[in-house]
């Protein structure tokens, strides 16, 4: 009888299952746990609004999940997993009535940005052409390359700022807020060093496997990963949250999807009070509002092009959008912040009643605020589709403090798992050579707090599962 595990995972996010598919994949007995009823973190879906409306409670838009290099190799398809792709994966519209659109075509997206056409093909091309090589690179900690020409020149763009960058490449304002859209996913301020990169990755992964969203929600895609582990012999316990390690069965090594003032409190007598006092310097980033519509029919937006995108980023220029990334930063909010809104519905009629909508939309803000962005953001919305709040049946609103009391590692509604400047990029949760491994043997973080960070992609999990790997074997590589 076995009274041993080899491995615990504590927490179902896609880090959380990642980590426990690849040590089962590799012939280990797992458990993980979840304090939810329902697995996935921060892809779940629920009905928010009204009765038959699905909404995703956090991430929603997935261009990461199916460019994951450790996703991909998964057959998610056989459980249940169906990809939705949007006629085009992105549009930014303006002010004028038009919008600058995120094709999968770096020709047809050139073209909607007008005299710099020319300047966007030149900065994405070489990114886009070595995408496969970049990808690992970039999602993954500190080492040395496996491919270190192709790293090198991306770095040399990537390291900039992402206002320096579009100022200097581009000459009109709409491929600079174009980009500046594109860069915002960093939740940096558009001044700081690396948010160059975020604009570059979600362009170059736009082009390459597109921003799609798994069909019928979020939760799809976080089921699909727990019915194949399932599948490999994995066990999961649900409705069990951990408040600390010594109530966990034996086990040969546990892998935590926790931020860093989790595992301090979890694992408090195991770790020495010098590493947990550099987990708790762990520096979190800005919070979000989120709000939920359940519409009565689609978005009427000015844009034409607009209708046909999966996601929308609303704010114009790159100083508005610079504007409003940067007030976050001094606590500050804004009138016009920067908005990412999805439109499930439009490609997906799981989502919704026949002939209704929704709509999910959010804008950073200060750590901790508990300020209502509502009005704030449904003006952003309504100054690019007149009539939107004309067709709104019900709405919900999540502030930072509902997401951190939703999901314990979104820290002051930090749903990125900490500030993700050149600081704390590659060096999260602390500087060290194995960022998964923890003061104590047989510990591990698997969460977005570890290299690559945020993101529905898996690879912390992936790479931590790998380091444990190497340790259950008494450091010998396979």
């Amino acid at each position: 009888m076995q009274t041993e595990l080899d491995a615990i995972v504590v927490g179902s996010g896609p880090n959380g299952l990642a980590a426990a598919i690849m040590l089962a994949q590799n012939g280990y007995s797992v458990r993980l746990y979840e304090a939810k009823s329902t697995v996935g973190g921060g892809m779940r879906t629920a009905e928010l609004t009204l009765p038959g409306f699905k909404h995703d409670i956090c991430s929603a838009i997935h261009p990461m999940g199916l460019g994951s290099p450790f996703f991909r190799t998964l057959p998610l398809e056989q459980y249940g997993l169906e990809w939705v792709h949007p006629t085009v994966p992105l549009a930014h519209p303006f002010d004028d009535g038009t919008a600058a659109v995120l094709d999968r075509s770096i020709e047809l997206t050139a073209q909607t940005l007008g005299q710099d056409a020319r300047a966007y093909r030149r900065l994405v091309n070489y990114t886009v052409n070595h995408w496969e090589q970049i990808t690992y690179e970039v999602l993954g900690p500190l080492r040395f390359p496996h491919h270190p020409i192709e790293l090198s020149l991306f770095g040399l763009q990537a390291l900039r700022s992402a206002g320096n960058l579009a100022r200097w490449t581009f000459k009109g304002e709409k491929a600079r807020g174009f980009f500046a859209g594109l860069a915002s996913h960093s939740v940096l301020p558009l001044e700081s060093l690396v948010s160059g990169s975020f604009g570059l990755v979600f362009a170059a992964v736009g082009h390459t496997v597109g921003w799609p969203f798994p069909r019928g929600g979020a939760q799809s895609l976080a089921n699909a990963l727990a019915s194949y582990f399932q599948s490999l012999g994995g066990e999961i316990i649900l409705d069990t949250p951990v408040e600390s390690i010594e109530q966990l069965p034996p086990a040969r090594v546990y892998l935590f999807d926790v931020s860093p003032r989790q595992l301090v409190k979890i694992a408090d007598k195991r770790l020495p009070e010098v590493y947990k006092n550099r987990l708790m310097n762990f520096r979190h980033g800005a919070g979000v509002f989120k709000l939920d519509w359940a519409l009565r029919e689609a978005i009427p937006w000015q844009a034409e092009a607009c209708k046909g995108a999966g996601t929308l980023h609303l704010g114009g220029t790159l100083g508005e959008i610079a504007l409003s990334e940067r007030a976050v930063h001094k606590n500050k909010t804004v009138e016009r912040p920067y908005v990412l809104l999805a439109q499930h519905s439009s490609f997906d009629s799981s989502r919704a009643p026949e002939g209704k909508h929704t709509g999910w939309a959010y804008c950073h803000v200060p750590n901790g605020s508990t300020e209502d962005m509502t009005d704030r953001i449904e003006n952003q919305v309504e100054r690019f589709a007149p009539g939107f709040k004309e067709i709104i049946l019900a709405r919900h609103a999540m502030n930072t403090t509902d997401y951190h009391a939703y999901n314990a590692n979104y820290i002051g509604g930090d749903i990125v798992g900490g500030i993700q400047d050149i600081f704390q990029l590659f060096t999260r949760p602390k500087i060290q050579m194995r960022p998964y491994t923890t003061a104590t043997k047989g510990i591990y973080l698997c969460s977005a707090s570890t290299p690559p960070g945020g993101g529905v992609h898996g690879m912390c999990g992936y790479f931590a599962a790998r380091g444990a790997m190497y340790d259950l074997r008494g450091g010998r590589r396979s």
